[in-house]
């Protein structure tokens, strides 16, 4: 199935929900000459203040589905990861949040049919954010000022990635930046929250008593099955993108993306599949990227346990105690401290040596499609091999 079968396909059943593309962002606040006339997509229905938006109106575009037609899930429930066993592969992806002592798995096969959870953990509200067209998998606090903000699809994309909306102002919001960017909210940005996607198996065995997100979300989904089959085709053009994307990688090229401000640095997986530990500086920052085999594709064949292993990574400080750690592949998704000779693995946790049981920091960051990073940070920098 191609892409554009894939597209018309998702359409047809009012599933498609993200965006991505090119365009100068304007001051938070601010109006075009020409307000909202370029507003392309409906606004019955909306009380969103469209006279202020700091991104041009016209890069919005439908997705097919109207708002919430994409259904967020406003009451997880978790089972045990042996419960979770019995429909869960090993090899699936699961996007996974620790917070206070506490881990959740949330599983593509889940988030890939509503984008959006949000979810209370260890006090903090979350929102657990997962764009399929960009393949970016986000969690923000859904705190801003004193309000605690429910999320959900508004059905528009732009620059090809999900435009969500928040329950108090009606605000639009970008999903890959957690930028407000139209409405009342403009130019408020969510705090992202560590967070990393792993298989199934990885989960379980790094958290025994973590938690699962539940199939019983409320909703009838055919969970498992992937409406975007073929989608990951890394030579293949995005959904709704406009002009050509960044030619520097293959648009659907898997990257690890570190965003700090403005600074946007990328490391390829291609490169990580040759050399699986990257150091990378970003201002007073030293930072340790790991890459391991082990995870499919949520965007692959029809079924998602059928699909091709497209590995994962974890970004971590380099600094643990009073010493800086230097990495080393040591295969089987291993990695070896030089110094201690201590071996890591891909969560960033000591799992054989002197420095056994103890784990680095784990840093925000994204893995996600490089015309989706490109689109948003032109500047990105790439980590050469």
């Amino acid at each position: 199935m191609t892409p554009r079968h894939v597209v018309l396909a998702v359409l047809t059943v009012a599933l498609v929900a993200a965006g991505c593309g090119a365009g100068d962002e304007r001051a938070p606040g601010t109006a075009g000459a020409d307000g909202d006339a370029q507003l392309s997509v409906s606004r019955e229905g909306w009380k969103t203040d469209f006279e202020r938006h700091s991104v041009p109106l016209g890069e919005f575009s439908s997705g097919g589905p109207p708002r919430d037609g994409i259904p967020p899930i406003d009451r997880p429930r978790f089972v045990s990861p042996a419960e979770a066993s019995t429909w869960l592969k090993k090899r699936e992806p699961v996007l996974v949040v620790e917070r206070g002592g506490k881990a959740r798995a949330y599983p593509h096969q889940i988030l890939i049919w509503h984008e959006i959870v949000n979810d209370e953990l260890a006090g903090t509200p979350i929102a657990v954010t997962y764009c399929p067209l960009c393949n970016s998998a986000v969690v923000f606090d859904r705190r801003v000022d004193a309000a605690t903000l429910r999320f959900g699809t508004t059905g528009n994309l732009r620059r090809s990635d999900l435009v969500m909306w928040d329950d108090a102002t009606e605000s639009w919001w970008q999903q890959l930046t957690g930028e407000a960017v139209v409405g009342e909210l403009t130019g408020k940005q969510l705090r992202t929250l560590p967070a990393e996607t792993l298989s199934f198996e990885q989960f379980r065995e790094r958290h025994p008593t973590g938690e699962v997100l539940s199939r019983d979300t409320g909703n009838e989904r055919d969970y498992g099955r992937n409406p975007y089959e073929g989608y990951d085709d890394p030579d293949s053009k995005p959904f709704l993108l406009e002009g050509e994307a960044d030619p520097r990688l293959p648009p659907k090229e898997r990257v690890v993306s570190i965003i700090r401000g403005k600074r946007a640095t990328v490391v390829a997986f291609s490169r990580l599949r040759s050399d699986p530990v990257a150091e990378v500086s970003i201002g007073d920052e030293m930072l340790i990227v790991l890459f391991a085999p082990g995870v499919r594709s949520a965007l692959d064949a029809g079924e998602i346990q059928r699909s091709r292993d497209v590995g994962t990574a974890g970004v971590f400080s380099r600094e643990l105690g009073d010493r800086k750690v230097t990495l080393v592949a040591a295969g089987d998704g291993r990695f070896r401290d030089r110094a201690s000779g201590s071996v890591f693995d891909v969560t960033g946790r000591a799992v054989a040596g002197p420095l056994k049981g103890q784990r680095l920091r784990a840093a925000v960051h994204d893995l996600s499609f490089w015309f989706a990073v490109a689109a948003f940070r032109p500047d990105a920098r790439i980590v050469a091999g």
